[in-house]
């Protein structure tokens, strides 16, 4: 049975990151203006919406946190249609453990996948899984209390490397050298606060394959670096040595350089902590009997066509922790087609692909679908190529109408999942943001990291002193 109109139409997406809330908003809007209805369930692994931007962005960045507002606005503002909302957010629900994702089929026209990427890419080099080597990935979300990381990072290392030339590289960098008091106004939880006032670091090395004129980051990134309190930057003048002659291609690398070779001439402050940067550096080997000892690397030099080759100049620098941030890697969803080379669910703008050609009903958005590049830009436009293509096939009848006309939370219930929804998440968000209130360090808002915690707090609505 095929399903020809936008009347009725319903939709599960799988992720409540900025992909899949703005999936959800451009196809309410798409419906509406087509003069259709269309219900959508948001289904979050996690208690709380908004994926990376509430668990992949540093503590220390309020202004790039500030995308929440908008999301939050998109979510809370979505149209009533008939008796409940356009989208309707059902949180700490699993799909390919609390739901199959054939059970979704089941009950909406389509399944849009928006499960993003949060796994670290290999680095596979010898020596890179002694004890002390550990995913940037994996530290980020520590860092910014996600429920299921352990609660405690052990930071007794002197000396730091952290290999990759892109903006998670430089957040992980910089909190590691930056001194705790200068987060304790920041939504840093408390655990996390307790594990950098512990922490042994003095010296931090970020390591770049390519030169200067190679870096992924951002000016505003960069230069926030600077002026960290109680740490001194470290450039080397070899490193520049390319760059003479060289015209940046674009006005923000060019400021870049020109912050780069400014801190080529400034002087030592004899801080306590130490930020290096190093570029021309590839990773061969982590060295070590029994935990990270030190790290091997090759110097390359620019090859003159945008790549860069070894030139058989082989380094070794003393670290006893490594931290690698070479790109994330796609989440896969249970039963749903996989590419295990690219991380990404295969498909032709956003139609999903399987082996004997698109999956009918089944569509891809965001960091699944094109990779861990870009910026919340390209996730906009990502999501309005994907329903665009949901819409056409919805019109044009190619989507294989629901086979149950049963609301998915009667089956949540029977399963006894703990699902929260947005009502619960105005209950936690406003919990987190009195204990901020109240904190001797008066925080915008203090997380609740334990997964149950959350749960307990979203389910019951309680808020401090109820």
């Amino acid at each position: 049975m095929t399903s020809s109109s936008l009347d009725n139409l319903r939709v599960a997406i799988v992720g409540a990151g900025p992909a899949g809330i703005y999936a959800g908003n451009i196809l309410a809007t798409s419906v509406r203006e087509a003069g259709g209805r269309v219900a959508i369930d948001l289904f979050e692994s996690l208690p709380a919406p908004y994926g990376l931007i509430r668990y992949g962005v540093a503590p220390d960045h309020p202004r790039i946190k500030g995308i929440v507002t908008s999301l939050h606005e998109m979510l809370d503002a979505a149209s009533d249609v008939g008796d409940r909302r356009s989208i309707r957010f059902l949180g700490n629900v699993e799909v390919g453990r609390d739901i199959a994702l054939e059970e979704l089929h089941e009950r909406y026209d389509a399944v849009i996948l928006a499960t993003g990427a949060i796994r670290d890419a290999a680095l596979d080099i010898p020596g890179i899984d002694l004890p002390g080597s550990y995913g940037a990935a994996d530290f980020v979300a520590w860092f910014d209390g996600h429920p299921d990381v352990p609660a405690d990072w052990t930071l007794d290392a002197r000396e730091v490397a952290v290999i990759g030339n892109g903006n998670v590289a430089l957040d992980v960098a910089r909190v590691l050298a930056k001194h705790p008091e200068d987060l304790r106004s920041t939504e840093i939880a408390d655990n996390v606060l307790a594990g950098l006032e512990a922490s042994a670091v003095t010296d931090v090395h970020v390591f770049g394959r390519r030169g200067p004129a190679d870096i992924k980051f951002t000016p505003i990134e960069l230069r926030e670096l600077g002026e960290v309190p109680g740490v001194d930057i470290v450039v080397h003048d070899e490193d520049f040595a390319h760059l003479e002659g060289v015209t940046p291609a674009t006005n923000q690398l060019k400021v870049m350089l020109r912050i780069l070779d400014g801190w080529r001439s400034r002087a030592s402050t004899g801080a306590s902590r130490r930020l290096h940067l190093h570029f021309y550096h590839s990773p061969v080997e982590v060295l070590g009997a029994d935990r990270v000892e030190a790290m091997r690397f090759e110097r390359t030099e620019p090859t003159g066509d945008d790549g860069v080759r070894g030139t058989g100049e082989f380094r070794e620098v003393p670290v006893q922790q490594i931290y690698r941030a070479v790109g994330y890697y796609g989440t896969p969803v249970v039963d749903a087609p996989f590419d295990d080379g690219r991380g990404v669910v295969p498909n032709a703008e956003g139609r999903v692909e399987g082996p004997a050609g698109h999956v009918r009903g089944l569509y891809a958005t965001g960091w699944i679908k094109r990779g861990p590049v870009g910026l919340i830009g390209h996730t906009k436009s990502d999501a309005m190529e994907t329903v665009a293509h949901l819409v056409a096939d919805a019109r044009d009848g190619r989507l294989d109408a629901p086979t149950l006309d049963a609301d998915v939370v009667d089956l949540l219930d029977a399963r006894e999942v703990a699902y929260t929804t947005w009502d619960g998440w105005l209950a936690l968000d406003a919990h987190e943001r009195e204990l901020g209130d109240t904190h001797r360090h008066q925080r915008e808002r203090v997380k609740v990291v334990p997964r149950d915690e959350q749960v307990a707090i979203s389910r019951s609505g309680a808020l401090i002193g109820t």
